[in-house]
């Protein structure tokens, strides 16, 4: 066979289609396919993001539940303030039921408390430290919110045994006035 000048060209012309394909078409189809992968790659991540953010809002939801319930299990537990004087008797009767001496209480001012008040009585009692310690066992297991932010012990030098106790007793309620209006309030309405 013999190659000449119009052999060669048409050599030439039939290597030039197929590189000249390659470069015109399919490399840049291959670019377009590559950087659609890379979206398709990227889209996937993010909607695996989203799948795991919705399911935890259902979890969410759940623990929001459980916190509400919670809340009104402890507002249940708050006396409003036509209570609170039942609850001194009945924190008296505990006391001498524990063989104290009858309390002495000195109420102070209500002090607001987030949503709710907050009614701090000084109370002063003396008797046994064992009977001291069964008063405060029992005031322990009251169905009301209440605390001892303040407490002084002082031996008896008269008696063996005994002592007298100052503590300050606050007593969580729900001002009946003050506490609807922040509920309204809280619920935007």
């Amino acid at each position: 066979m013999r190659f000449g000048v119009r052999e060669i060209l048409l050599l030439a012309v039939l290597l030039a289609v197929p590189l000249s394909t390659y470069w015109l078409v399919f490399r840049p189809q291959n670019a377009e396919i590559n950087q659609a992968r890379g979206e398709i790659e990227h889209k996937r991540e993010v909607l695996e993001k989203l799948r795991s953010a919705t399911s935890r809002n259902a979890d969410l939801v759940r623990a929001n539940e459980q916190i509400s319930q919670s809340i009104l299990a402890i507002e249940a537990r708050l006396p409003t303030d036509k209570e609170v004087d039942g609850i001194v008797r009945r924190i008296s009767d505990l006391a001498v039921k524990s063989g104290l001496t009858p309390p002495g209480v000195k109420s102070a001012a209500p002090v607001k408390a987030a949503r709710y008040m907050e009614q701090p009585m000084v109370i002063q009692t003396g008797g046994e430290f064992r009977g001291f310690y069964s008063f405060l066992l029992n005031l322990e297991r009251l169905p009301r919110i209440t605390r001892i932010p303040d407490l002084k012990l002082t031996r008896s030098k008269k008696v063996d045994g005994t002592m007298s106790a100052t503590f300050t007793l606050s007593i969580y309620f729900q001002d009946e006035k003050g506490g609807d209006d922040a509920r309204t309030a809280a619920a935007g309405g």
